[in-house]
């Protein structure tokens, strides 16, 4: 089922977000920091980044507005480009915005720091406080971003406006100080202290504060008319941001006058994060408090938006199942993805509490670099192969336009990792343990994902079809008897199949001997489809891998369901390498039922249905009509419930096992039975003529390590028929399989039922 999130947020509130994101390290954290890199020319690099921003504004501008989705640039890339580009890109733009908060986390300590000493508080209490302050406001604002996206705008909303106004009252009293004072002009020149050198390694250092714009296309999922409004937002947030940075450079260099000794770029570098602080000092009367307030505020709402989408990102991520499942879920009642956005908040404080602010700084610069580079290659690729997609702004002289920008984004992420290897190290370390993360598990997930889709695609066109997995020609029969029933429920069609393993080192052209055994046995299944109006077609796989042969079947032959044979009992040492069984469903991509025993038709009385909660007990119930109408059986749906139990709680599971019912289309009534020990008590209820039909556990293993099943032990001596059904499911980790793995299985295949 695909989770969406509800559409709240105005052209206002995502404008703010953007605005929000961007004035907050550009202006009061990095400012100073960026003044000792490159002097005077700190407005050059402004100016550059503007313009460089924009370059890529444009892509996300008409992306944004065409494709609308938590996750923004991870989407487009995922969308355009091959194999593991999405994942890489939706990583890098996970923790490039966790890193961007930790900044601003960062910041908002060193400012709140300020505001206690000015307020009279003894330096012995503030020593490494602000690391702790700023962990105090991500928590705050996490829990803001929890409460629900039209709340985290209105919240982002009032502290913009608030920031924006104390940054004007800077930048008037600025400008006032240096008409009043003659050779402010010498501040300027020497202009470029640093050559074109200090210029782009600054550029990389602050660029973090032009990618705002990149926050809007994350909401774009949560915006009221997107294609119009997205691109507006884009332009707009860089159009109000880019003349403050200007101007803010402008009056900090050209009305602040520094100690003896040092010109005003080396002094406001040695105040770093609280520079515009030093400077108000000097031109404004209260002016330190009112930019202490000013640097709360931005770093707040650049706080605000950055949690914000790093839990957008990870949302995406994980729906898309590259990342856990857990982090797509979506609050019952504040409609948030409040799981992604607590695993975003813990990283976002690691690396506050870990890196130093340069360094979070041009980690978080390069990353999204190399993210907007990916961006533009999507957006030539989009346009290539999506040219019907609804774009409401399209980007002028592609692909002219896009290649400009990829190499100033390559160009700069090379600057920054020369000036910055702390941060290069940073940035190289987290894409390692991503492409750990996609090779050992999410690629597995979203290929499972992706064959999902693909058979819900299927039912959706009513094709459907039904794979039997034969292994003996003793369970033609049985296995043949549930094939049919769940194929005449869709109408759908069989396949029979039987794999033959051939021996590492022996060549898989099968000898005639080997077709001439297994023919016989599938022309049997075939005919017995037949007699019962189903059609059935023959296929005999030759492969290394039982399980493999069976999965590559489904796959090829685009089946909805898999009937297959499992034997009562195991050896210890078979189950823990894992067998047949538990290796198809570690990998087949369609719903599948496990058969135990032996179904004779006409003895076949009566279905029952042990009814719990989840997806695998509502098939259960699901298939219930289909086994009794092939049978001639009555349904007999029961749930057993431990004795002692509280009432409460056992009403709650008889109420839980009711909906699974009434979600099925199950209308028999259901049976509630209490025990002493459930497994026995199951066990105990069931009578010769029954065929048990049983969702599967929704978490473990088929067969466990020690001991039998539930439905093994029903039809252990048989007693009754057992079909065990699993729901298409997600992939789950083999157990021990990086430690013991067997590549024959012949030895299962002749203990096969």
């Amino acid at each position: 089922m695909e989770v969406r999130l509800s559409r709240e947020m105005r052209l206002i509130d995502v404008t703010m977000i953007g605005v929000g994101a961007m004035i907050g390290a550009g202006i009061f954290v990095l400012t100073g920091i960026a003044a000792g890199v490159a002097g005077p020319a700190l407005l050059v690099v402004f100016l550059l980044n503007g313009i460089v921003a924009l370059l890529t504004a444009m892509a996300y501008a008409e992306l944004g507005s065409a494709i609308h989705g938590a996750g923004g640039g991870y989407l487009w890339i995922k969308r355009a480009l091959p194999d593991p580009s999405g994942f890489v890109a939706g990583w890098m733009d996970w923790f490039a915005h966790a890193v961007a908060c930790s900044l601003y986390a960062l910041g908002f300590g060193a400012y709140l720091r300020e505001v206690l000493a000015v307020s009279g508080v003894p330096d012995y209490y503030l020593g490494g406080v602000e690391k702790w302050l700023g962990v105090i406001a991500c928590i705050i604002f996490s829990y803001i971003n929890f409460r629900g996206a039209s709340e985290t705008g209105r919240a982002g909303n009032v502290v913009t406006v608030g920031k924006v106004a104390i940054i004007g009252v800077f930048i008037l009293a600025g400008l006032w100080t240096m008409a009043q004072r003659t050779g402010w002009q010498g501040s300027f020149t020497p202009f470029m202290t640093s050559g074109w050198t200090g210029v782009f390694a600054a550029m990389g250092l602050t660029f973090i504060a032009f990618e705002g714009y990149e926050i809007i296309a994350q909401t774009s999922e949560e915006v009221d008319n997107p294609r119009r409004n997205v691109p507006r937002a884009v332009f707009l947030s860089l159009l109000i941001v880019v003349p403050i940075y200007l101007l803010v450079a402008f009056v900090a260099i050209g009305a602040v006058v520094p100690p003896d000794g040092m010109n005003v770029t080396e002094y406001l570098a040695q105040e770093k994060e609280v520079a515009l602080v030093a400077a108000a000092e000097q031109f404004v009367a209260g002016g330190a408090l009112v930019i202490l307030v000013g640097g709360l505020l931005s770093t707040l709402s650049a706080l605000n938006a950055t949690i914000y989408s790093s839990s957008r990102v990870a949302f995406a991520m994980a729906r898309d199942a590259s990342l856990p499942r857990a982090l797509a879920d979506v609050h019952e009642t504040r409609a948030t993805p409040h799981v992604s956005i607590a695993i975003s908040t813990l990283l976002i404080i690691g690396m506050a509490v870990m890196l130093p602010i340069e360094d979070v700084a041009a980690s978080t610069g390069v990353l999204f670099l190399l993210i907007f580079a990916g961006v533009n290659v999507a957006l030539i690729r989009l346009r290539k192969t999506h040219p019907e997609l609804p774009r409401g702004f399209r980007v002028p002289l592609v692909p002219l336009v896009p290649l400009a920008a990829i190499a100033m984004m390559l160009f700069m992420s090379v600057i920054v990792f020369i000036n910055y290897p702390l941060a290069a190290a940073t940035t190289v370390g987290w894409v390692a343990v991503g492409s750990i993360v996609y090779y050992r598990f999410s690629r597995h997930r979203e290929a499972a994902l992706t064959a999902r889709e693909a058979w819900m695609e299927r039912i959706e066109r009513k094709e459907y079809r039904v794979l039997v997995a034969i292994s003996s020609p003793r369970t033609v029969e049985t296995l043949m008897e549930a094939g049919l029933a769940v194929a005449k429920q869709h109408n759908g069609d069989l396949v029979a199949v039987t794999v033959a393993e051939v021996p590492e080192g022996d060549t898989l052209v099968a000898p005639q001997r080997l077709l001439d055994e297994l023919e016989p046995v599938l022309d049997r299944a075939v005919r017995y489809a037949e007699a019962n109006g189903i059609a059935a077609a023959p296929v005999i796989k030759i492969g290394r891998r039982i399980s493999h042969g069976i999965v590559q079947t489904v796959r090829e032959e685009q089946c909805n369901f898999l009937v297959i044979g499992q034997p009562h009992t195991q050896s210890f040492f078979e189950r823990v390498v894992s067998s047949i069984v538990e290796r198809v469903l570690q990998d087949v991509p369609c719903q599948v039922g496990v058969v135990y025993g032996t179904i004779v038709p006409s003895s076949v009385s009566r279905i029952v249905v042990p009814v719990t909660t989840g997806a695998n007990s509502e098939l259960a119930a699901e298939l219930a009509p289909a086994l009794a109408e092939r049978f001639g059986a009555r349904i007999r749906p029961i749930t057993v419930i431990e004795r002692g139990l509280p009432r409460d709680k056992v009403d709650n599971f008889v109420a839980q096992a009711r909906q699974t019912l009434q979600v099925a289309g199950c209308r028999e009534e259901l049976e509630v039975l209490r025990r002493r020990q459930i497994g026995r008590g199951l066990v105990g209820a069931i009578q010769p003529g029954d065929l048990v039909l049983v969702g599967a556990p929704s978490s473990g293993p088929v067969v466990p390590l020690v001991g039998d099943t539930i439905p093994a032990l029903m039809a252990k001596g048989g007693r009754v028929p057992v079909m065990v059904v699993r729901d298409v499911e997600e992939k789950r980790a083999r157990r021990f399989e990086r430690v013991f793995f067997l590549r024959s299985e012949s030895s299962h295949a002749n203990t096969r039922a």
